[in-house]
């Protein structure tokens, strides 16, 4: 099991999204960057979340911040989701969504604990600055949704 701490450098890694292959640091070349994980695609929570960080892109748009999720399940689930998320968030989602399946990039981050569940993710959210270094951890169960208006004040304070 990896251990990521404050100040560590993020670890790198190349998955598909529904923008295409992503590689991470290159992805973020001189942003900084915010990587959250999803249990599952197409729950309720995670749909609520996923339309606040759309309805609010513009807020780390300002701030030269990149926004990645990530959900255990595949391309074409995170498609006919986002379709949904649109639709019943009134947003448009504008930015990727990593497709997970083999669970490589969750257990490299740590978002899988199995004493939660053995196979989705933790909410974990990570902001990372331009240099690849994490600065921020925040873990929430499964069942609890974040504050993701909390962000940018924590990106301004950072």
């Amino acid at each position: 099991m990896a251990t990521i701490r404050l100040g560590d450098e993020a670890p790198n890694f190349t998955a598909m999204s529904t923008e295409g292959e992503i590689n991470f640091h290159d992805w973020l070349g001189n942003s900084w960057g915010i990587l959250f994980s999803h249990p599952a695609d197409y729950t309720p929570v995670c749909t609520t979340e996923l339309g606040t960080v759309a309805k609010i892109k513009s807020e780390f748009d300002k701030r030269n911040v990149k926004v990645v999720a990530l959900s255990v399940d595949g391309i074409d689930s995170h498609n006919g989701w986002i379709n949904d998320i649109n639709e019943t968030q009134n947003t448009i989602v504008n930015f990727p969504i990593i497709a997970d399946e083999d669970r490589k990039v969750s257990v490299l981050y740590d978002m899988i604990h199995p004493n939660a569940d053995s196979q989705l993710t933790v909410r974990s959210v990570f902001i990372i600055d331009p240099d690849k270094i994490v600065k921020l951890m925040i873990t929430y169960p499964a069942s609890t949704g974040r504050n993701f208006d909390e962000i940018p004040r924590v990106i301004d304070s950072l």
